[in-house]
C-alpha cells in the first residue's frame, strides 16, 4: 500500500474526491508508478502530479487507469467532469481577480502620471458638468410651470383610478420543498422513501431529494444534519464526516458509493 502525501488543504473538495478515488485504484491494482505509466501511456511524472493533486488529469488518463485496473469508467468520468468544472470555475475566478487588480493598478498609475494638475482639470470638469445639469433642470421646471398655467389648474378632470393590485412584475416568494423521512428496512438496507440511489455524488452546495434522503439516513444513524431540507450545507457536511470517520472511510465530507453503503447499512 502506498504511503501518500497529504493533499493540499486548498484543493477543491470535488478535485480531492477524484484524486482519492484514483489513488485507491492504483493501490488496489498493485501497480508501481512505472508500471501504471507503461500501461496507460502517461509518464511517471504525469501520474505523480495527478495523484498529488498538483494538476488535473485529462479525461483520457482517467479512462486509461479505469481500463487497466478493471474499473467501470462511467463513474470515474462523472467524477472527473465534476472536478474539471470546479477547476475551470476556480481558474475563471482567479483570472477575474487578476484583471481587476490590473485595472486598479492602471488607474493608480494614470493618477500618478497626471499629478496635481490633471486632478485639478478633472475637478473643474466635474463642476462644469454639475452646473450644466442644474441649468437644464431649471429650464425644464420653468417650461412645466408655463404649461400648467396655460392649461389651467385641471379642476374637474377625472383622475386615473388607483389600482390596489400588486405590480405585474412582482413575483411570489419561491416555495421551499418539504421532505418527510419514512425510514424502513428493505432487503437488508435502509431507505427513507425519497431516493433509492446508492452511487450519487453529493457535496456541499448540492440540493434535492437525494440530499434529503442522505439527511434522513444520517439522522437515523445518530448524526444530526440539521433540518431535512434537501440542502447540503455545513451541518450536513459535518454529519457526513462524522459518519465517514466512524465507518473507516476517507473523511472528505462527500457522499459517494462508499458513504451510501454506510448510510444504507
Amino acid at each position: 500500500m502506498s504511503r501518500w502525501k497529504v493533499l493540499p488543504a486548498e484543493l477543491d473538495p470535488r478535485v480531492r474526491h477524484l484524486v482519492v478515488c484514483l489513488r485507491r485504484l492504483k493501490d488496489h491494482s498493485g501497480l508501481s508508478m512505472r508500471q501504471l505509466a507503461a500501461k496507460t501511456g502517461y509518464s511517471t511524472s504525469s501520474w505523480e502530479r495527478y495523484l498529488a493533486g498538483r494538476s488535473l488529469p485529462p479525461g483520457e488518463a482517467v479512462e486509461a487507469i479505469a481500463s487497466v485496473t478493471g474499473e467501470d469508467p462511467t463513474r470515474l468520468l462523472a467524477l472527473w467532469e465534476v472536478a474539471a468544472a470546479a477547476r475551470s470555475a476556480a481558474e475563471a475566478d482567479a483570472a477575474a481577480d487578476a484583471a481587476a487588480d490590473a485595472d486598479a493598478a492602471g488607474e493608480t498609475a494614470a493618477e500618478t502620471a497626471t499629478g496635481p494638475e490633471g486632478s485639478g482639470r478633472r475637478v473643474s470638469l466635474r463642476i462644469a458638468v454639475a452646473a450644466g445639469v442644474v441649468a437644464l433642470l431649471l429650464v425644464v421646471s420653468s417650461a412645466v410651470v408655463l404649461v400648467a398655467r396655460s392649461t389651467g389648474d385641471g379642476e374637474g378632470r377625472a383622475r386615473p383610478p388607483v389600482s390596489s393590485a400588486a405590480p405585474a412584475g412582482a413575483a411570489s416568494a419561491p416555495s421551499v420543498p418539504s421532505y418527510t423521512c419514512r425510514v424502513e428496512r428493505i432487503d437488508g438496507r435502509w431507505y427513507a422513501g425519497l431516493s433509492r440511489t446508492r452511487d450519487a455524488i453529493l457535496l456541499h452546495g448540492h440540493a434535492g431529494a437525494e440530499v434529503a434522503e442522505a439527511q434522513c439516513l444520517l439522522r437515523r444513524a445518530g448524526y444530526s444534519p440539521g433540518d431535512v431540507d434537501g440542502i447540503y450545507g455545513p451541518m450536513t457536511e459535518r454529519a457526513v464526516k462524522r459518519l465517514q470517520k466512524r465507518s473507516g472511510l476517507v473523511v472528505d465530507g462527500i457522499v459517494g458509493p462508499h458513504t451510501w453503503g454506510a448510510l444504507r447499512g
